[in-house]
Formats: C-alpha cells, sequence, structure tokens
C-alpha cells in the first residue's frame, strides 16, 4: 500500500459532526498538523469525506 501524507488547511469550525469526527479518526487535531497512513480503502474513503479541508499528498 502507498502512504500519503494528510494535512489539514481549512478550519473545521463550518463541519459538522460527522466530519470532526473523522478528522480525529485520522489523527488530525488542529490547521497545519499532518499525519502519514496506509492509502487503504478505509482511509481513502474517510479522506473523500473530508476533501475540502485537508490536502492530500503521496510520499
Amino acid at each position: 500500500m502507498a502512504k500519503v501524507k494528510v494535512t489539514q488547511v481549512k478550519s473545521r469550525s463550518g463541519a459538522n459532526k460527522r466530519q470532526i469526527a473523522t478528522l480525529q479518526a485520522l489523527g488530525i487535531r488542529k490547521i497545519h498538523h499532518s499525519v502519514e497512513v496506509e492509502l487503504t480503502p478505509v482511509i481513502k474513503g474517510m479522506v473523500e469525506k473530508v476533501r475540502h479541508l485537508v490536502t492530500i499528498e503521496e510520499i
């Protein structure tokens, strides 16, 4: 599996509860916080739900 770096670039203040929970499940805590994760189908789905709040870079 490929590794990706997910970085939050927008505030989650306007997001709904499910999107905030998804960010927490990814391990992202605040703006400009990054995590490196394996790109599994589950993670890919989570990132798609919050794609307007994060950027994704392949490592």
